[in-house]
């Protein structure tokens, strides 16, 4: 096993600050990811690492000008257990209970899976879904990025390398809804083939959907916005004719790679036969 690190401990967001200027730091947090890596022998140890287990400033779950407030810190099961959450995102609350077993969820955290970057983050579909911002700070001040232009390449993010994530504020759009779904080869503890959130407003059974977002992982380099299921759903309402044509939509703009986990053909496939039962599930037919 590689031997540890040094590791940085500050007890407040400044002096956490002030070590990221100083030099390069890798950040960690609840570790279900960085720790695998290290362990593993799965990539370079750090030369440096930032423990943000004292970070009282990334913590917390709070409604805050119409948005929902949530601290990097947040755990997968301080997401799952929060009244908030489940009334305001229960989508994510949803994500959140597909992430590995209890322990990972009491340790994981939602600004761990940002930071992570992988296609295949079970959140990340969910937060570009809801437009979701990211909250970043370092040395020079503190900004706001959205969730859907966060992740730029694959394995990376808007973060600069003397930044650290915040939170994630949610805003809570009036008749906003949206619905979340995972395909792994299990139930449960497995790394998603297609993860998707899809959100709309609607204003009335029969009205037609308004904002839709359709948002996917594990079908590229980077969890993606697919722009002509988004078209093919928008002023639509959910009929049998809207579900045809935003599954084919879809599988025609996917080109997702074949990988250990599965083939392209069958993430396109699967892809849009989730979108369309989400159409018809919401459409009550």
């Amino acid at each position: 096993m590689p031997a540890e690190p040094p590791i940085e401990v500050p007890v407040r967001l400044s002096e956490a600050y002030s070590l990221l200027a100083g030099g390069p730091l890798v950040p960690i947090a609840g570790g279900t990811d960085i720790m695998v890596r290290i362990t593993g022998e799965l990539g370079p140890v750090p030369e440096r690492m930032l423990d943000l287990s004292r970070l009282d400033e990334l913590e917390g779950i709070s409604l805050e000008d119409g948005s929902l407030a949530l601290g990097a810190r947040t755990t997968y099961t301080e997401l799952r257990r929060s009244t908030l959450c489940r009334e305001h995102a229960p989508a994510l609350v949803e994500a959140a209970a597909t992430i590995g077993a209890a322990q990972i969820q009491n340790r994981g955290t939602l600004g761990g899976n940002i930071a992570n970057a992988s296609p295949a983050g079970d959140t990340l579909p969910v937060l570009l879904a809801m437009d979701a911002d990211i909250e970043v700070g370092g040395h020079r001040g503190e900004r706001r990025v959205p969730a859907a232009g966060f992740f730029p390449g694959y394995r990376q993010t808007a973060l600069a390398p003397d930044e650290l994530i915040l939170r994630i504020r949610i805003p809570l759009a009036a008749g906003r809804v949206t619905r979340f779904r995972k395909v792994g080869t299990r139930r449960a503890q497995a790394i998603s083939k297609v993860v998707m959130a899809v959100s709309w407003r609607a204003h009335g059974p029969s009205a037609g959907w308004s904002d839709v977002r359709v948002a996917l992982g594990s079908v590229a380099a980077t969890p993606i916005r697919a722009a002509a299921a988004e078209a093919a759903l928008e002023g639509a309402r959910p009929s049998p004719e809207t579900a045809d044509a935003a599954a084919e939509a879809l599988a025609d703009e996917l080109t997702p790679i074949d990988d250990v986990r599965s083939t392209g053909d069958y993430r396109r496939m699967v892809a849009a036969r989730i979108l369309h039962r989400i159409v018809r599930d919401a459409g009550g037919w």
